[in-house]
């Protein structure tokens, strides 16, 4: 399969907008950078799906991610766009299969619709969402995936579970990309995340870049695809990498200073790998070769100097 990459837009939720005072001029930054991917060789674009910025929750921006997704279709016309990931716990799984069946004809098909357990206690607790402990929001999300899928493939399916429910919902139109709009699920639990991969996943996300983590997690998958006839080769298998490309010879903190805003430089550099764009793609090609062939970046300071953009898609097409 061939290596595609994609790149996330600036949403405010790492405090990547923090150095832009108007939202309005924010929105903008954001939609800039998809606009940039849009026009050059990226496959997709990407937002994550949460409230509240981090390492800490402040009273910065972060838009919502299913509403921006929705609005970044129709401000670019090729690249596809989806969330990393899409958190279960927000929205009742009909919901979510009927949002994503509107954004992928709205799309025209280029949805990656992205779903995930959630993890953010604080973000649920503060948005009145139940918090429970893990085996209940795995549970959860099992039931929720089977319900997604339903809604895409089924007229008026039926679903009795511990957590959710159906009965003979409407979901018209179901999508525009067939068999149903493309779902990304993201995580790397053995039990339940990545068996739900192999029965109904096109895309897993795991491993973070890590080679070791990537060769172990994409192990379990391909058992998990043997155990119920899946063909492993067709599911798409993602990582993500935060990196920030420099020149050899520069001085990182300095080269990073815009970016970093009113971030913690100490988890900045921690959280970000600042480097060459020989060193990021060496870092790619060790991914590759641990079993990925779909690499997503994040790339800090995008939302003010486009230029990064191009710098790191000069990394991509080292793999095409």
């Amino acid at each position: 399969m061939t290596t595609r990459f994609g790149i996330f837009v600036p949403q405010g939720w790492k405090m990547d907008l923090a150095e832009i005072a108007d939202p309005v001029e924010q929105w903008e930054a954001m939609t800039a950078v998809a606009k940039r991917a849009d026009d050059q060789s990226w496959d997709s674009i990407w937002l994550f799906d949460h409230f509240h910025t981090v390492p800490e929750p402040s009273d910065n921006t972060t838009f919502e991610c299913w509403s921006a997704t929705a609005a970044l279709a129709r401000d670019t016309e090729r690249v596809n766009i989806g969330q990393m990931v899409g958190c279960n716990g927000y929205r009742n799984p009909s919901l979510y299969a009927k949002i994503a069946s509107t954004v992928d004809v709205a799309s025209h098909g280029r949805l990656y619709a992205g779903i995930g357990a959630g993890w953010y206690e604080h973000e649920w607790k503060a948005y009145g969402y139940d918090w429970t402990e893990v085996p209940e929001r795995m549970a959860a999300f099992r039931e929720a995936t089977e319900i997604i899928v339903k809604m895409w493939t089924e007229d008026k399916p039926v679903y009795n579970g511990k957590y959710y429910s159906i009965d003979a919902p409407i979901n018209e139109p179901k999508g525009v990309r067939k068999p149903h709009p493309s779902l990304w699920i993201g995580g790397g639990g053995p039990k339940v995340t990545l068996k739900l991969v192999a029965q109904y996943g096109d895309a897993a996300n795991i491993g973070g870049g890590n080679p070791e983590v990537i060769k172990e997690k994409l192990a379990i998958l391909r058992g998990h695809c043997d155990k119920v006839g899946r063909d492993y080769d067709e599911i798409i298998k993602s990582t993500n990498f935060n990196v920030f490309p420099i020149d050899k010879g520069d001085d990182p903190q300095r080269a990073t200073e815009k970016a970093l805003g009113p971030m913690n430089r100490e988890k900045f550099d921690r959280d970000n790998f600042i480097a060459t764009e020989d060193e990021i793609a060496n870092k790619v090609e060790a991914a590759l070769e641990a079993g990925a062939d779909y690499v997503i970046f994040y790339v800090p300071g995008v939302a003010y100097d486009l230029d990064l953009v191009d710098r790191v898609e000069q990394v991509a097409k080292r793999f095409a």
